[in-house]
């Protein structure tokens, strides 16, 4: 359920974050404004559902998977085909998700 959690905060805070880009950047409608800040409220809250008793803990590792996020939108969205090194730097952040989340502690 968590990493549910993790990734449907991540597309909540890029699709909300575009469709402001959108309206800002690329003279949209303000309605693309107005959904897309309605959207990074539900972005806010989406974090607070996980059960992990740590803000700063579940926020540090959404950061990783919120990069994972980008890059894949960025191919996909935006068609800008990731370099090695991208996908080299999406993979630390995994690994730092896993180390964040799950390594053993006292």
């Amino acid at each position: 359920m968590s990493i549910l959690l993790f990734l449907l905060a991540g597309l909540a805070e890029i699709g909300g974050g575009y469709l402001v880009w959108l309206w800002l950047r690329e003279a949209k409608s303000v309605w693309y404004g107005v959904i897309g800040s309605l959207i990074l409220v539900l972005y806010g809250i989406l974090p607070t559902l996980q059960s992990f008793p740590s803000f700063g803990r579940v926020y540090a590792a959404y950061g990783g998977v919120f990069v994972v996020l980008a890059v894949l939108w960025g191919w996909l969205v935006d068609k800008k085909t990731p370099d090695l090194y991208d996908w080299v730097g999406a993979a630390v952040c995994l690994a730092g998700v896993s180390i964040i989340l799950w390594a053993p502690r006292p």
